[in-house]
């Protein structure tokens, strides 16, 4: 993987790939058109230099593989994407954090995000950064089967790496969000073997949890969404009961639609009586709503080693 600052720039930023009209109406709760869709779901209107905040993740990303103790590119699957990053703690048995990365399932990759190791690995948590294969080269079904092989790969073998496989939590920032939820309805005990509820704590940050209107949006030709796909990669309409409890957030200047989408989830995993947490990052646009794990001070670090190391 390339570590050329302007070529991850560009991989970060999202471009336009439609060449449908705009103004075409969709037929989608109350959006009226295409554009509308767009206007809530495009991440980089939302803030004033979008390829400032593309550069700082690439930066800080770079400067975390080279301070910080990492092992780079492990395979947790057959295929060449399916790897991992892992930036362990200093402390043999320390928990983990398995962070799972943005861009519309159809760009960016790991590298990107190194930087979420920073803030944790000072407060002696080993962090896991998932890559995985990008639309439209593969489905978003596809994609969340590599996820859950990812964290199945984690809870298995992390041990080695000096994590405690009983202390793993999970999450992630936009589709990230999304994969983080969808990893949370996973039959661990039928499909892998794991205990039923594995996890000890999951953040979710700018997720989006109803698939439906990306069908309309912008993004349609990269993910290609149809009823099959958005039925079963809607974590909101699937929610379990599940033991893990929940960090559900998102930045306070983001579109209303991440607001809703974020409740929206909040409650449904509560009314399946679930644990969650929901709370807005005061000031954060879309890619600032994750510059709290740069900071070990920060409320999500904080929250994390809460829950993870309540005692330590």
């Amino acid at each position: 993987m390339s570590d050329d600052p302007q070529l991850s720039v560009e991989r970060f930023l999202y471009r336009k790939a439609d060449p449908c009209d705009r103004r075409q109406w969709v037929d989608y709760r109350d959006f009226g058109t295409q554009a509308s869709i767009d206007a809530q779901y495009g991440t980089a209107t939302w803030m004033q230099d979008p390829a400032a905040e593309a550069r700082h993740f690439v930066d800080r990303s770079r400067y975390a593989r080279e301070n910080l103790a990492c092992e780079l590119d492990i395979h947790y699957g057959p295929t060449l994407e399916e790897t991992l990053d892992i930036f362990p703690a200093d402390e043999l048995g320390a928990p983990v954090f398995v962070f799972i990365h943005g861009g519309y399932w159809r760009a960016n990759t790991a590298k990107e995000f190194s930087c979420v190791a920073l803030g944790l690995q000072r407060r002696g948590i080993t962090t896991v950064v998932v890559n995985y294969s990008l639309c439209p080269t593969v489905t978003i079904d596809e994609i969340t089967r590599q996820v859950r092989a990812a964290v199945a790969w984690v809870l298995r073998n992390i041990g080695r790496y000096g994590g405690d496989p009983s202390r793993v939590a999970l999450g992630g920032h936009s589709a990230g969000g999304h994969l983080t939820a969808m990893a949370l309805q996973t039959r661990w005990q039928e499909d892998y073997g794991l205990p039923a509820d594995p996890l000890v704590a999951a953040v979710l940050v700018s997720g989006i949890y109803d698939l439906a209107p990306l069908r309309y949006s912008y993004l349609q030709p990269l993910i290609q969404l149809d009823d099959g796909v958005v039925r079963r990669n809607s974590p909101l309409f699937t929610v379990r009961p599940c033991s893990t409890p929940a960090l559900v957030t998102w930045g306070e200047a983001e579109s209303p639609e991440f607001a809703r989408q974020s409740a929206a989830y909040h409650q449904a995993w509560r009314a399946a009586g679930n644990s969650s947490e929901l709370v807005a990052v005061l000031g954060a646009h879309h890619f600032s709503a994750i510059h709290g794990f740069e900071d070990p001070q920060s409320p999500v670090c904080s929250w994390l080693h809460r829950t993870l190391a309540p005692d330590r």
